[in-house]
């Protein structure tokens, strides 16, 4: 199943689930219609949410205050938005990031 990616004038929100406590930080794939993420912190106190946003602005290559969590804060599934990001550039960064996983 694909991404379920909606595009707005000013970004992109999609759904993620997070794993935290991982070996490692990685996108893993697509999960139903949402972004699968491993993370290394642990939900306690908002770190997987820091470390969350830390490593989709790494990956994505933008500013971290472009990414914001809409929804999910204390839970594993999240709704993510991501400014001045257009839909176009998301879908290729996470295909990268599947073909290298594969």
């Amino acid at each position: 199943m694909a991404l379920s990616i909606v595009e707005t004038e000013k970004g992109v929100l999609f759904k993620a689930i997070i794993q935290p406590r991982s070996s490692g930080n990685m996108i893993c794939g697509i999960h139903a219609d949402a972004l699968k993420i491993k993370l290394t912190a642990p939900p306690v106190d908002g770190a997987a949410n820091i470390l969350c946003v830390k490593f989709l602005a790494s990956v994505l290559g933008i500013p971290a205050s472009h990414i914001e969590i809409i929804k999910g804060h204390g839970r594993r599934n999240k709704k993510i938005f991501i400014h001045s990001v257009t839909r176009e550039y998301l879908e290729s960064i996470i295909s990268s990031f599947a073909k290298s996983a594969k």
